[in-house]
C-alpha cells in the first residue's frame, strides 16, 4: 500500500511535534534546581530517606526512639551517595535541620553536665554512705577487740533480763535500742514512738510522755523466748558519748536545775558526806551540790547512795561484750549516724532525727570546752581516777584522752 503525499506530511509533522516536546521537556528538566525534586517536608509527615533497618541494627548515631543525633561526615556522604539520580540530598533544608539537631544535642549535653554538677551530690552521697559504713565496721571491730582482751568471760555468760533492762523494743521495724542517758536518748525514744505509729511527729511528744508514759516496751518485759528471738533477729543499736562530756551533761541537768528527785535523793546524801559544815538548808533540800563533791561521790567505793543510769558506764548499761550490737552511733556525729541508721531500717523518708534540745533549751549544750571548765575544778588525781572509772568506755568506743596528763 502506497502512502499519499498528504498523509506523509501529516505523519512527519506529528513526529516533529513529539520530538520538539521531548526535547523541551528534557531542557526543562535540565534547567530545574535539583533541590525542588527532593521530597519536601509536610507538617505531620516525616520522610525517611534511609533504608529501613531492624531496631537491633540501628546505624551509629541513632536512638531507638527515632531521634537522630548528629550524623558523622562519613554518614552524610553515604546518604547522598545512595540518593536516586546522584542528587545531593543535604540541601539547604537538610543543612538547617542538621544545625537544629546539633543545637539540640549540645543543649542536652550541657543540661546533662549541669545536672551532674548540680547533682554532684550523687557521687558525694555514695562516698558519704561508704564512709559511714566503714566507720561502723571500724567501731564494731574496736569494740569486739576490747571485749576479747578485757572482758573475754562476758561472751560466755547467759543473757539475763538485767542485761537487757535498758533496751527498748520497736517491733514494726524490728529495732532494739539500748538507752544511754545524755547521749540523745530522749530524741531516740521519740523516733521509736513515731516508727511504732504512736505519734506522727517527734516534735509533738513531750518529755514526760517520752520517759514516763510507758509507750515503749523494754526487752526485759518479754519472756526468755521473746528476748532471745528479738536479740537474734532484730537490728540492735546504741549511741554513746565522750564519757567526761556525758558526766558533765548529767551533772548540769540534775544538780544545777530544780529537781524533785535528784536533789532529795542524791543531793542530800552527797552534801551530808562530802561538804564540811553544810548549812541546815542545804541538808534539808539537797540543792547546790558542787561538781567536785559530785565527783567525790562518784569515785567513792562506799557511796552513800547508789549508782544512777545517767552516769553509769555504757559497758554496764548495754552489755556490749555480751550483746553483739549491729550499729554503734556517736553523739558527736549524731545527725549523720542517726539518719544513716534510719535509712538502713527503711524508716519513712520524711522521718529524720530531731535536733532540738529536750530540756533547758535556752542553755548551751555541754561541749568539750564546757567540760574542761568543770574538770579544771578537780585535782590531777581526781581527773585521773575519773578517767580510770570510765576507762573501758574510752577504750571500747575509741575516745581520746581528754587531758594530756592522763595515763
Amino acid at each position: 500500500m502506497t502512502l499519499q503525499p498528504g498523509t506523509m506530511r501529516l505523519a512527519c509533522m506529528f513526529s516533529s511535534i513529539l520530538l520538539f516536546g521531548a526535547a523541551g521537556l528534557l531542557l526543562f528538566i535540565s534547567l530545574q534546581d535539583p533541590t525542588e525534586l527532593a521530597p519536601q517536608q509536610v507538617p505531620g509527615i516525616k520522610f525517611n530517606i534511609r533504608p529501613q533497618q531492624p531496631l537491633n541494627a540501628l546505624p551509629q548515631g541513632s536512638s531507638q526512639d527515632g531521634d537522630s543525633t548528629v550524623p558523622t561526615r562519613k554518614g552524610t556522604q553515604d546518604l547522598s551517595s545512595r540518593a536516586p539520580g546522584g542528587l545531593h540530598l543535604p540541601n539547604r533544608g537538610a543543612r538547617l535541620r542538621l544545625r537544629q539537631r546539633r543545637r539540640r544535642l549540645l543543649i542536652k549535653r550541657m543540661t546533662g553536665a549541669a545536672a551532674v554538677a548540680a547533682n554532684g551530690s550523687g557521687g558525694t552521697l555514695d562516698g558519704r554512705r561508704a564512709g559511714l559504713q566503714q566507720s561502723q565496721r571500724e567501731r564494731k571491730r574496736l569494740m569486739r577487740e576490747a571485749c576479747a582482751k578485757y572482758r573475754a568471760s562476758s561472751s560466755r555468760r547467759a543473757v539475763t533480763p538485767r542485761h537487757v533492762s535498758r533496751i527498748f523494743v520497736e517491733d514494726r521495724h524490728r529495732v532494739l535500742y539500748c538507752e544511754v542517758p545524755k547521749a540523745g536518748c530522749s530524741n531516740w525514744k521519740r523516733v521509736l514512738m513515731v516508727l511504732a505509729g504512736l505519734a506522727s511527729s517527734a516534735a509533738d511528744i513531750q518529755h514526760n510522755t517520752v520517759h514516763y508514759g510507758g509507750a515503749l516496751r523494754r526487752l526485759d518485759t518479754f519472756d526468755r523466748q521473746g528476748i532471745l528471738h528479738r536479740l537474734g533477729t532484730y537490728t540492735k543499736m546504741l549511741f554513746v558519748r565522750e564519757p567526761f562530756e556525758r558526766l558533765v551533761s548529767a551533772f548540769r541537768d540534775k544538780f544545777e536545775h530544780p529537781n524533785s528527785y535528784y536533789h532529795p535523793v542524791f543531793g542530800k546524801a552527797i552534801l551530808a558526806r562530802y561538804r564540811a559544815n553544810a548549812s541546815r538548808e542545804a541538808l534539808r533540800t539537797g540543792a547546790g551540790v558542787r561538781f567536785p563533791e559530785f565527783v567525790q561521790y562518784l569515785l567513792d567505793v562506799h557511796r552513800p547512795v547508789g549508782m544512777d543510769i545517767h552516769w553509769d558506764h555504757v559497758s554496764r548499761l548495754c552489755s556490749p561484750c555480751l550483746i553483739d550490737y549491729d550499729f554503734v552511733g556517736k553523739f558527736e556525729s549524731m545527725e549523720d549516724d542517726a539518719n544513716f541508721f534510719l535509712s538502713l531500717i527503711r524508716a519513712p523518708r520524711n522521718l529524720t532525727f530531731p535536733s532540738f534540745k529536750d530540756r533547758h533549751s535556752q542553755e548551751a549544750r555541754t561541749t568539750a570546752r564546757i567540760t574542761r571548765q568543770y574538770f579544771a575544778q578537780l585535782s590531777a588525781l581526781q581527773r585521773q581516777r575519773t578517767y580510770d572509772f570510765y576507762y573501758m568506755d574510752y577504750l571500747m568506743f575509741n575516745y581520746s584522752k581528754p587531758f594530756a596528763d592522763l595515763y
